[in-house]
């Protein structure tokens, strides 16, 4: 298992932007797929951004399609999630998490390992 530390987030205005990292030891990271979920105050965790090992492959929620760019650079062990034009409704508790399969996935049941969060707040 690979073990990971997100950092990154903290208090923006609506329409700001951020950049949340999520950075693994152990085990090289290109062997996992990587995804970031966010989980609201009375909400379930939710899914919000995917990408393959490789980094060839990636897909995000629809309510956040056009905000968000998620990328890696498996050398530093590193996945980063811009995130633009943010909403009030963006506020949540970020985790990245990895899964053992390099490809991207969607369920939080496939995720093998997880971070702590990183707290991201949205002003209006």
């Amino acid at each position: 298992q690979v073990q990971l530390v997100e950092s990154g987030g903290g208090l923006v205005q609506a329409g700001g932007s951020l950049r949340l990292s999520c950075a693994a030891s152990g085990r090289t990271l290109r062997f996992y797929g990587v995804g970031w979920f966010r989980q609201a105050p009375g909400k379930e965790r939710e899914f919000v951004a995917a990408i393959s090992g490789s980094g060839g492959t990636t897909d995000y929620a629809d309510s956040m399609k056009g905000r968000l760019s998620i990328s890696r650079d498996n050398a530093k062990k590193t996945v980063y999630l811009q995130m633009d034009s943010l909403k009030p409704e963006d506020t949540a508790v970020y985790y990245c998490a990895a899964a053992a399969a390099g490809w991207v996935k969607y369920q939080i049941t496939d995720y093998d390992s997880w971070g702590q969060g990183t707290q991201v707040t949205v002003s209006s």
